[in-house]
Formats: C-alpha cells, structure tokens, sequence
C-alpha cells in the first residue's frame, strides 16, 4: 500500500466512522472506484489495515472523552465497591451491558456471512435505505431525554442496535443514532453515547485483528491521518447536533447510495 493511499483512507476512515455514514461503505467503495482492489498487492496489504484505521479513530474518541472515561470508570468501580449510586456508575455498566450482545451477534454474523455483503450494489442499496429511515426517524422523533437520564431500556436497544453495523453501508455510528433518536433521545447526547459505546467493540476488534496488522510506514501513517481527522469531527458534530439535524447525512446518505447502485451496473 503506498503513502497516498494510506493517506486518503486515513481521511476517509476518519470523516466517515464518526459522522452517520458508514465507514466501512467508504473503505469498500473508494478502493474500489479508484481501481485498487485489481491489484492483489493492496488487497494483502488491506487486510487488517481497516481495523488498524478503526483504531485511529478509537484513539480520538479515547481523548476527546478522556475525562468522561475517566469518570465512568471510577464511578462504575465506586457503585460495586462502595455502592455510590452517580450518574457516571450508571451510565458505565449500562455501556457495558449494550456492548455484551451487540457486540456478541455482530461478530458473529460479520463472522459467518460478512464478506458475502461487501459487494456495492448491496452497501449501495443499504447506504440509501438507512439514509431514509434516518431522516424519517429523526424529523419525527421527539428530543426528551439528555444523556445523563438515559434508561437501561434506551441504552441497551441502542447498543443491541449495532449488530446490524456488520452490514457495509448501514454503518455503526448511523444505526446506533437512528435508534436513539427512535427512542426520544436528543441528538447530541445520542451522538455522544454512540461514541462512548463504540469504544470498547472497535478496542475488542483491533485486539482480535492484531494479528492481521503489517506494520510500516503507510500503516502508522493512516492511524495517524484518521486520528487527527477523528479528533476534528467529533467536536465538529457535537458542535452542530446542539442546533442542527441528520438531514444533511442522510441525504448525503441517499445520493451517494443511488450512485454506488449505478456505477456497479458500469464498472
């Protein structure tokens, strides 16, 4: 793989995992588009490489929450050993129950049938099916629910929602949102657990592929490259969540989903 490449899927990986419009789609698809996955060179050379960029952005969301871990953490410890009842106890063990299945069926749905589902027309169609039921849900859900008054109900259906993520085009982020929203939670704080509660499956999947990882130049490079973009579009998006919608994505969503459906008639 060379410097360039890694330096485009690095942007990619990194615009794309945080905001709702599916990652994996992308690192399928531009590959693709651009003629690389003819060579067998890059496609050895992929293997793994995607991971290793998932955990790029895991790096960015690691320090952009730093203090929220932190405090998640201690007050997770602090329920069991002293049973100090806090905000951050609950919300800690309601994150690791969501993470427990979502993570369990999407492995193993993303185990049994997952490369069957990486062909375009099918991230295609699911790029634009998500992106309509993006925007139905989230022009017609209600906004009464913050972060910090979550339900275990919300929580966990939220992080059972990421097994469908195992589909290229649905993606995680976008998924996870959608069902939040569905449950009348507001989209900043929706935002924010999505990224907290990605935090330990992509941590679990970078240890699992560990073995996969072909260190060099190209590969440190993208980490890098998607961590530093990671970083700027988490606080672009809890930024713009606080007045604005999922409109945009989701019509982004739709039109590049369409495009995908055509172009695999062409190329």
């Amino acid at each position: 793989m060379t410097i360039l490449q890694a330096i485009i899927l690095g942007i990619v990986q990194g615009l794309t995992e945080l905001l709702p419009i599916s990652s994996s789609a992308h690192l399928n698809i531009i590959p693709w588009v651009l003629g690389w996955t003819k060579s067998q060179e890059f496609l050895t050379a992929f293997e793994g490489f995607d991971v290793a960029l998932h955990f790029g952005t895991l790096l960015a969301i690691a320090i952009f929450f730093f203090k929220d871990w932190i405090n998640l953490i201690k007050g997770g410890f602090n329920q069991v050993v002293k049973k100090e009842k806090t905000t951050e106890g609950r919300m800690f063990w309601y994150i690791v129950l969501a993470t427990i299945p979502g993570g369990a069926i999407g492995f193993l749905l993303d185990h049994f049938v997952g490369d069957a589902l990486e062909k375009p027309i099918i991230i295609g169609i699911a790029l634009a099916v998500m992106g309509v039921i993006l925007y139905i849900v989230d022009k017609n859900a209600k906004a009464n629910m913050d972060y910090e008054h979550m339900s275990l109900k919300q929580t966990f259906l939220i992080g059972l929602s990421q097994a469908l993520a195992f589909i290229p085009g649905v993606s995680r982020s976008g998924v996870t949102m959608t069902t939040g929203r569905m449950m009348g939670v507001d989209r900043e704080s929706t935002a924010k657990y999505s990224f907290l509660l990605s935090t330990p499956i992509v941590f679990a999947a970078t240890i699992y592929k560990f073995k996969d990882f072909v260190f060099s130049a190209s590969f440190f490079i993208g980490i890098v490259i998607s961590f530093l973009v990671g970083i700027f579009v988490i606080k672009f998006l809890l930024e713009y969540l606080k007045k604005g919608s999922f409109k945009g994505f989701a019509i982004y969503r739709v039109v590049v989903g369409i495009a995908i459906i055509l172009l695999s008639f062409v190329l």
